[in-house]
């Protein structure tokens, strides 16, 4: 039974992907059909018609959407032409490989050059606009200098190709220098912005295998999109061949881009066609979306903790006798959860000033003299000083009564300041030899 559903599965499997490959085939012969005497052309695979009023900005070198391309196809785009040297060359590969492509047109080149943007038109190309002298200060100049650069330039392009009707309302901005003032004054007048989504660098000094180079690398990385290319270089003209040669061996396809007209209604599409790497829904994000730091989820205040709160103070040892130990095992635990009122406010206990009150010192102060009697008054200034600060001891009280004795025995001893007896203190003949203080401090 299982044997029987596995090989049912497999030849349906195979059936349809035989499917594929015949449509695949029937459509690259279709187009090789279409380019008589070339059976081995690119070739261009479909038209696309768009609707610039719908999706007025397009290029992911610097819009988010791009044109609605599935996998492996390609948008060929020209600027700055049509400069008959290499425009005309530039048309012959096309031709030879019966590629359709969109060319930007720079006003005074059709102003010298009309007949080469009839060519263009002639061929089946589409025909946009690039200015009237391409400026590279479109993101610098006033948007009244920007209206006349795009309307002289449209202006220029109509007169060339004689009828308005076969130009389209595509305009890309030199140098791709956007300004939102231009892209709006673009969408006012119902005139789609083509960006790119990625270059060749044909505009460089680099030689056209380098052009190449890089026209398929970048391709290859994003897998579809809107090619970038010059038709007045001559390195785009040698490169050209080998590139349309290599997008045909890789399997890519070309797509050609006209505008939505009455008698032809643009291409159904679904909004999310139009994004270069759709989401799918059957394959994750690759990453949660990054939020700032500094965002919080509110900004009210939580209210302070009470003091109550955190005391948790230890009981004393006769507490802990007296108490269960149930319940001194309870007080002396870590705190638990804090609680916390919405309007309470905690106020701290002021201080009482004792805590800031320090203990001072007492200092008696004996100067050296040669007078006894003016050392006895400094003696009694010292000790009217020291009450005044605050009480003097009783120790400073001893050694300041000892010293008035000592010094009223020496007075009497040697009257005249002349040699100290024997009962003279030692600390008085200091003071008298050298002039030293001595100091009393309370402790």
């Amino acid at each position: 039974m299982i044997a029987s559903v596995s090989a049912g599965f497999w030849k349906r499997s195979w059936t349809a992907l035989s499917l594929v490959v015949l449509i695949g085939a029937s459509s690259q012969s279709a187009v090789a059909a279409d380019c008589p005497g070339h059976p081995d052309a690119l070739g261009t695979s479909r038209t696309l018609v768009v609707d610039p009023r719908e999706h007025t900005r397009i290029g992911t070198m610097q819009y988010a959407e791009t044109l609605p391309l599935n996998d492996h196809e390609v948008v060929l785009t020209f600027d700055d032409g049509p400069l008959p040297k290499y425009s005309n060359q530039v048309l012959d590969i096309l031709a030879s490989q019966c590629v359709k492509a969109t060319f930007f047109i720079i006003g005074r080149q059709a102003n010298a050059n009309p007949q080469g943007v009839r060519k263009l038109v002639a061929a089946g190309h589409t025909v946009g606009t690039h200015s009237q002298n391409h400026p590279l200060t479109f993101n610098k100049m006033s948007i009244e200098q920007a209206k006349q650069e795009v309307d002289a330039g449209i202006a220029s392009t109509v007169a060339a190709l004689g009828d308005a009707s076969k130009l389209a309302p595509f305009f890309r901005i030199p140098g791709l220098l956007r300004a939102e003032a231009v892209e709006d004054y673009a969408t006012s007048r119902g005139i789609q912005i083509w960006s790119a989504d990625f270059p060749a660098d044909d505009w460089r000094h680099i030689p056209p295998a380098r052009v190449y180079d890089l026209a398929i690398q970048r391709l290859e990385a994003k897998g579809k999109g809107i090619l970038l290319l010059h038709d007045i270089q001559p390195r785009t003209v040698a490169a050209l061949p080998k590139i349309l040669q290599e997008l045909k061996a890789r399997g890519y396809r070309i797509v050609h881009v006209v505008p939505a007209t009455p008698e032809q209604p643009a291409t159904p599409t679904e909004p999310v066609q139009w994004l270069l790497h759709p989401p799918s829904e059957t394959v994750a994000t690759s990453r949660w979306p990054k939020i700032p730091n500094f965002v919080f989820t509110q900004t009210q205040a939580l209210p302070a903790p009470g003091l109550s709160n955190l005391d948790w103070r230890d009981p004393g040892p006769l507490e802990r006798l007296r108490r269960p130990r149930a319940a001194v095992a309870s007080q002396t635990a870590w705190p638990g959860p804090l609680r916390v009122s919405e309007n309470s406010r905690p106020a701290l206990p002021v201080p009482a000033s004792s805590v800031f009150r320090m203990p001072e010192s007492v200092r008696v102060t004996l100067l050296a003299s040669h007078s006894p009697a003016k050392r006895l008054e400094q003696v009694a200034a010292s000790h009217q000083a020291a009450n005044a600060v605050g009480p003097i001891s009783a120790r400073a009280r001893t050694v300041g009564a000892r010293q008035a004795t000592h010094s009223r025995h020496a007075a009497h001893q040697n009257p005249q300041g002349g040699r100290t007896g024997r009962g003279v203190p030692r600390h008085a003949v200091q003071a008298k030899s050298n002039g030293r203080a001595l100091h009393v401090a309370k402790r």
